[in-house]
């Protein structure tokens, strides 16, 4: 064996796809172990094998379980009873199995539950069956191997922003090239009236990492928190925690709602996410395919967060009330902008806030005006928090709209 063409063969391997060497090496191992298993022992045997990449050296084991008479069958007879897992019980293999009894004969101190090796005459000619099984089963380890890897890598990716290429389109979701894995964004994570372009590049949320390769990495640009990880690569006062985003809420592919406060002495936060000339916020526009954005300060203050929520109009003053309710007072030019088209504005307010708004006129402060009621939902965003995403959720079985079209 070309030892010194080996070890160059398992090092580019696990460069290429990005894994530990020393699972290259036990996929090898395993494949010759599924080899020697075929060419020269019985189909139930457990075989290991162990390469010595320093000597060449290779051994193999057959590997039996000690196990007591109440842990199998002894009989072909059909099982009547199951064990505390509700499994059946297997039935006795002298290939695989070792009862108690004969193993302390081997080794005094054995234990169930053990597993003893009995060493094998070493074989290094196999045969055309034997290789092509060998060959399988190292390309299926390499592929575990792989899977396993790129699932911890995106693991921890989960809740940040990566940059994918739209792939291809089916029943309505987006499938996303991410270099080493793929992902799929459901058409219930799009941009409403967004449409994208196979060879696209854009940036996506990581919503879940699922270990089900079916499922794989699911992508969203239409979360809330999309928005707030955006402003954090695009404002180094968010990343380095001197401005916070406090709360967000979004409708996508309209409008959002950010509230922003800054304890720090001197520091705009609200400047801060704008940029000089806008250019941030702009950056984040761009993003979102021209989504409105409301950059408003959080306070403390109930009336002040309310009042500074139904941005861009100008409220004249803020009642609370008990069960986080507010009345709202606005001049009678600035209620259709307080109340925004469809009542979109003081509906996204009272999700940034919480409390439910009724918004009313000056002129009339005791007429409740169409549209102008709306209940709180409140949108935290905790910094580095880990997002929970069912993947049923996204697997309804309710109709998907057609299949998106390239635009």
């Amino acid at each position: 064996m070309d030892l010194k063409t080996l070890a160059i063969a398992i090092t580019q391997i696990a460069e290429e796809k990005n894994i530990n060497p020393q699972k290259v090496t036990e996929a090898i191992e395993t494949s010759l172990a599924a080899a020697y298993k075929k060419e020269y022992r019985e189909r139930g045997e457990v075989i290991r094998g162990k390469l010595d990449l320093k000597s060449g050296d290779l051994r193999f084991w057959q590997v039996k379980e000690v196990v007591d008479p109440t842990m199998v069958r002894m009989t072909d007879e059909i099982p009547t009873s199951t064990d505390p897992e509700g499994e059946k019980i297997p039935r006795y293999n002298p290939d695989r199995h070792l009862l108690l009894e004969e193993a302390q004969k081997i080794k005094a101190d054995a234990q169930v539950g053990e597993e003893l090796e009995f060493p094998l005459e070493a074989k290094s000619d196999f045969g055309r069956i034997a290789a092509q099984t060998a060959k399988q089963v190292i390309l299926q380890k390499l592929r575990e191997a792989e899977r396993d890897s790129v699932f911890s890598e995106f693991k921890n990716k989960e809740g940040s922003i990566v940059s994918g290429i739209v792939q291809r389109f089916e029943r309505g979701n987006v499938y996303i090239d991410l270099g080493r894995a793929h992902g799929v964004m459901f058409y219930n994570e799009s941009i409403p009236g967004e449409h994208y372009r196979v060879g696209e590049r854009l940036r996506f949320y990581v919503l879940a990492v699922q270990e089900d390769p079916k499922m794989g990495i699911v992508l969203s640009r239409s979360h809330p928190r999309f928005v707030s990880k955006l402003f954090e690569l695009e404002v180094p006062e968010i990343a380095d925690s001197v401005v916070e985003i406090k709360a967000i809420a979004r409708e996508p592919g309209s409008r959002t709602k950010i509230a922003v406060y800054s304890s720090a002495d001197g520091v705009d936060p609200v400047g801060s996410c704008v940029g000089q000339r806008g250019t941030r916020v702009m950056s984040v526009n761009n993003e979102l395919g021209q989504e409105k954005i409301d950059i408003i300060e959080w306070s403390e203050s109930p009336e002040d967060f309310i009042g500074n929520a139904l941005s861009p109009a100008k409220v004249k003053s803020v009642e609370v009330f008990e069960r986080r309710e507010a009345r709202v007072i606005v001049a009678d030019d600035q209620l259709s902008l307080a109340i925004g088209k469809g009542g979109q504005n003081v509906r996204l307010a009272a999700k940034l806030t919480g409390w439910k708004i009724d918004v009313r006129s000056q002129a009339n402060p005791e007429e409740a005006q169409e549209g102008g009621v709306a209940e709180g939902e409140e949108f935290e965003v905790v910094k580095d928090r880990a997002v929970e995403a069912d993947a049923e959720e996204f697997q309804s079985p309710e109709a998907l709209p057609p299949e998106q079209k390239e635009s």
